[in-house]
């Protein structure tokens, strides 16, 4: 693979409450944090199936490189003014290290609001083969996951791949249609020139499941537009990061992942790291499964609940008192970190919009995934933000 992958060390929590900006800057108050406004009824879940057959290289890259953006994308969607939650699946199809008795099909994660997750299989993909079955791979989307019910709830499938999209012993209509009768829509990015797409049932695949149809150069690298801003992200990631404790089995490594995947980013772009450190900023990136600032917000008396082996060790001979406060000054100082990325962001992105006028809108995973989401959103009810 073209990317290279990075190993970390666990990062050391230190209390500190320091803007980003600003080291000398004085102690914080300790207040209650609100929870972010979200709507435990309302989600979007999303399955990316991709092509990792021996020419993907190429898509793979462009999925690395535009994950946090189309996680970006997602968080400016509002339903009755309030965030839904966010779910995302990936599926690898088409590689020849797959068993051809399950047609070289592999569930990488099911759909999952664990972003670092995605991110951590996206950067393990390895193209080789294959034999690529688009109507299979969309027939296990459809039936393996845990798609929810609910008239506000955003489904959708992303197929990419550059073969015949009839391939296989699975009628890829009767897939579509399978879908469609749980409101999944079915969403199609051939990598290739359009009228080959077009000639290989790509478009076909994509009005059957009632959506959008793309072509893409997967070949192309990512271009991106570097901002006077992404310094300042960066270093309000690298103090957002010292907020995470990590708490039971999972803890400890998982904020390990946290760092690699940051790494991971970083190893892209520039850019591209600065864009997940936006995402943190939002209410999505969430991990009450091994954080425990995430978790209190989720379950105020998660700490009285643990054990003291469940603790990090540093926090098990304090006190259940003194390790509440100690949490809670970390969600004070988070929530001012995620509030500066968040202005910050947003001069960002006034930046790149001004900046993208002067040249040619690049035809890429990410931007195809990312327009089509906001007009699939629109004609389904929800604003953008």
């Amino acid at each position: 693979m073209k990317s290279t992958l990075f190993l970390a060390s666990l990062l050391t929590s230190v209390l500190t409450f320091a803007s980003c900006n600003n080291s000398n800057a004085k102690p914080l108050a300790v207040k209650p944090v609100e929870k972010p406004v979200t709507t435990s009824d309302t989600k979007i879940q999303v399955a990316l199936l991709l092509d990792t057959s021996n020419s993907m290289d190429g898509l793979i890259d462009q999925a690395k490189s535009r994950l946090w953006n189309i996680v970006n994308t997602l968080t400016t969607l509002k339903y009755d003014g309030k965030t839904p939650n966010i779910e995302i699946a990936l599926y690898e199809y088409g590689n020849d290290n797959l068993s051809p008795d399950v047609n070289f099909i592999r569930q990488v994660t099911p759909l999952t609001t664990d972003l670092d997750l995605i991110s951590e299989k996206l950067f393990s993909l390895r193209t080789n083969g294959g034999n690529e079955y688009c109507g299979a791979v969309i027939q296990d989307a459809t039936k393996q996951l845990k798609w929810d019910d609910g008239t506000s709830n955003m489904k959708l499938v992303y197929i990419a791949g550059n073969e015949g999209f009839n391939q296989g012993g699975v009628n890829y209509k009767e897939s579509i249609n399978k879908a469609l009768q749980n409101n999944i829509y079915v969403n199609t990015i051939f990598c290739g020139n359009q009228s080959t797409g077009v000639q290989l049932l790509w478009k076909d695949g994509a009005d059957a499941g009632k959506g959008k149809y793309f072509n893409i150069d997967s070949n192309q690298v990512v271009q991106y537009i570097a901002t006077p801003y992404d310094d300042q992200i960066s270093k309000c990631n690298d103090k957002i990061n010292t907020t995470y404790v990590g708490y039971g089995y999972l803890g400890e490594s998982k904020k390990m992942s946290q760092a690699v995947q940051d790494q991971n980013a970083e190893s892209v772009s520039k850019s591209n790291k600065t864009e997940r450190a936006v995402s943190k900023s939002k209410a999505v990136y969430k991990n009450e499964s091994w954080d425990l600032v995430d978790k209190v917000k989720q379950d105020k008396d998660a700490i009285t609940k643990l054990k003291k082996e469940e603790l990090p060790k540093e926090y098990q001979n304090k006190s259940k008192e003194e390790i509440k406060q100690i949490v809670a000054e970390k969600a004070v100082e988070r929530e001012k970190i995620q509030k500066e990325i968040s202005e910050l962001a947003k001069k960002r992105q006034e930046f790149i919009d001004a900046e993208a006028k002067k040249t040619k809108s690049q035809d890429d995973l990410g931007n195809a995934i990312s327009s089509s989401i906001v007009t699939l959103a629109k004609a389904k009810g929800y604003t953008i933000e």
